[in-house]
């Protein structure tokens, strides 16, 4: 690519109203007023009292204006202006300056983050019955558990604490906020957000996953499972309280456990013969004895007795996992690291093995929300901090449920590739004949996912946009 001849004399003027930059907008916004998103937070969200007067008022709009700056790829609260520039102003009413906004994200307290996650629980529920988002809900569904922690630097980041975290496979001690999450997805479905919590950096991984687990399950029957819910999570969640909760809510459970001495005189009593090599993807057939060639064998013990110790031992299945240990291949006899999860699962042990491996997905949901709104925690206020988290997953679900309307590929796709072929596209706004019309760029790659997306939404409302 070469830039054409004369450009170095030309000049660039910022002074057209009538050019947007994120035309996509329109039918994701539009997809959040068909779905009750600006009732569902002016019914939940009340501000009776307001540090600073007028900040409290409207949450509605102002809430939604954060939610449309995510979407369009705002990950600060400076970034949130970018919904005043050229002619959006003509696309939505009701915008609001970033200052506006950061003055009413500061006003919330613990009680109003409740109040917003429930509105974020109930617009999934609406996203799920009016698109086609978690399709085979009916069938099966998995809730996946999983905490991050998010780097803060300065001393004016109220809860920002030292927590455990992992980079490069080290744990190291990182200052930040650490935000607890639940997703949903199934078979043929990518996760959505169920929940999400923001707690101090030091908080335990597993502190709060008891509600949260129960909170995600009720929501999950609510949005049409009627079939089977999973709950999965690593060894900072297999614990009696969550287990508990799965059982009250009639949801089954394959959850990693630490080992203990328990776990390991179990482990020990499994025969060399009972273990079957797992077929992951990517290994390949033995040509000679027709075996799947691994570097994973699995075993279970049908009956085993976890949280002895306390008042609530549960008895089901604990499946070991085991891997030849690469570090000590020289030795005579093979060294094996083992992994076990307890479940009460009924599917074989190497299904309900790569199963239970494939809570990784959730690790998708993370690096979109670090890839997007929370790669910054943009205010000194931890009340304000947990209203963007919240804000960030009522964005990314808003997003996937567009992506699932515009097509298979977008279905699928992370935000950022949804934001860049979706999202922001620039058009010309025009009104002949007082039709509005957006001019889209010729030739963009994604067009046809684009009306698509604008045709499902806005096709009875609005004309189609033209194509420059």
């Amino acid at each position: 690519m070469k830039l054409q001849d004369g450009w170095s004399r030309a000049v660039s003027v910022f002074d057209d109203e009538h050019l947007v930059s994120c035309a996509g907008l329109v039918p994701v916004m539009g997809l959040a007023e068909q779905t009750g998103l600006a009732e569902l937070i002016a019914d939940r969200v009340s501000f009776k009292t307001s540090t600073v007067a007028s900040a409290g008022t409207n949450p509605a709009g102002k809430l939604t204006s954060i939610i449309a700056g995510m979407a369009a790829g705002a990950d600060c609260i400076d970034d949130l202006d970018l919904l005043r520039s050229g002619g959006m102003g003509r696309l939505f009413g009701g915008v609001y300056a970033p200052a506006t906004l950061g003055q009413h994200l500061r006003e919330f307290t613990h009680g109003h983050t409740l109040q917003l996650a429930s509105v974020l629980r109930g617009h999934l529920v609406n996203l799920v019955q009016n698109t086609a988002l978690l399709p085979g809900i009916g069938q099966r569904v998995f809730v996946d558990i999983d905490s991050l922690l998010r780097p803060t630097f300065g001393r004016a980041k109220q809860g920002a604490s030292y927590g455990h975290t992992k980079i490069a496979g080290k744990q190291v001690l990182r200052k930040g906020l650490s935000p607890l999450a639940t997703t949903l997805s199934t078979p043929t479905g990518a996760p959505v957000i169920a929940g999400i919590r923001l707690r101090a950096g030091r908080a335990g991984s597993g502190r709060g996953a008891a509600s949260m687990v129960s909170d995600a399950i009720n929501l999950a029957r609510s949005a049409g499972a009627a079939g089977e819910v999973l709950v999965r999570g690593d060894s900072a969640y297999g614990h009696a309280a969550v287990v508990r909760a799965c059982r009250r809510a009639g949801a089954r459970f394959s959850l990693v456990l630490v080992k203990n001495s328990t776990v390991t005189k179990a482990i020990q009593t499994i025969p060399d013969d009972a273990w079957t090599p797992v077929h992951y993807p990517g290994a390949v057939p033995d040509p000679e004895t027709g075996e799947w060639i691994s570097d994973a064998e699995v075993a279970e013990i049908p009956a085993f007795t976890a949280f002895a110790s306390t008042p609530h031992s549960v008895t089901a299945r604990l499946i070991v996992r085991r891997v030849r240990d690469r570090a000590r291949l020289d030795e005579l006899f093979p060294v094996w690291r083992h992994h076990p999860f307890f479940t009460d699962s009924t599917e074989p042990a190497p299904a309900a093995d790569i199963t239970h491996r494939r809570h990784a997905i959730i690790e998708t949901t993370f690096a979109d929300l670090i890839d997007g709104p929370l790669a910054h925690l943009p205010s000194g206020r931890f009340g304000a901090n947990s209203a963007w988290t919240i804000c960030a997953a009522i964005s990314h679900n808003l997003l996937r449920a567009a992506g699932t309307m515009a097509g298979p590929a977008q279905a699928v796709a992370r935000g950022a590739t949804l934001r860049r072929t979706i999202v922001t596209v620039p058009a010309r706004i025009a009104q002949p004949q007082r039709r509005p019309v957006l001019h889209l760029p010729a030739h963009w790659p994604w067009a046809s996912a684009w009306l698509r997306l604008w045709d499902r939404v806005l096709g009875q409302a609005l004309p189609p946009p033209v194509p420059a």
